[in-house]
């Protein structure tokens, strides 16, 4: 699953800040960031509320008094937790919560691959909203792909 933590990270946030000066870039990377647990080969610590958190304090204590920067970096953070809520990691306590009830990632599947068929129709979802982003924000003008590119900027 890939589309569709991108499609619900970008929706999400468009309809919620209706911010047309939103940098979309490192949302997008947040919001797929987690995926990279399976790398482990099962769930771990980019499917906790706990990294989350930690990248929130960190942008936010970097960044006093440098507005543009932060308005930069809290896509990292934004995109993260959009990915917990919309895989559903918020459900599997053990993991959602870790650290406050145990150090073990054992035995933990990562939410994306306790799904199984699922997966396909939720990625399908997500294939309909990224071309519907690409549309609404004309993606396919080499001037707005390359404000998108540079600036991260969609719904313009």
């Amino acid at each position: 699953m890939f589309l569709w933590f991108i499609g619900t990270a970008v929706l999400a946030v468009a309809y919620v800040f209706r911010d047309p000066a939103f940098d979309y870039r490192l949302l997008i990377v947040g919001s797929v960031l987690p995926l990279a647990d399976a790398v482990t080969g099962g769930a771990g610590v980019l499917h906790t509320l706990v990294l989350s958190l930690v990248l929130m304090i960190v942008v936010m204590l970097s960044t006093v008094g440098r507005r543009p920067v932060r308005k930069l970096f809290l896509g990292l953070p934004i995109g993260t937790m959009l990915h917990l809520v919309f895989d559903g990691a918020w459900a599997t306590t053990e993991l959602f919560w870790w650290a406050l009830g145990g150090w073990s990632f054992e035995g933990l599947q990562m939410p994306e691959a306790s799904r199984g068929w699922l997966d396909v129709l939720l990625e399908l979802a997500g294939l309909v909203m990224v071309v519907w982003i690409w549309r609404r924000s004309h993606l396919s003008d080499p001037v707005r792909r390359r404000a998108f590119v540079h600036e991260g900027r969609l719904f313009t």
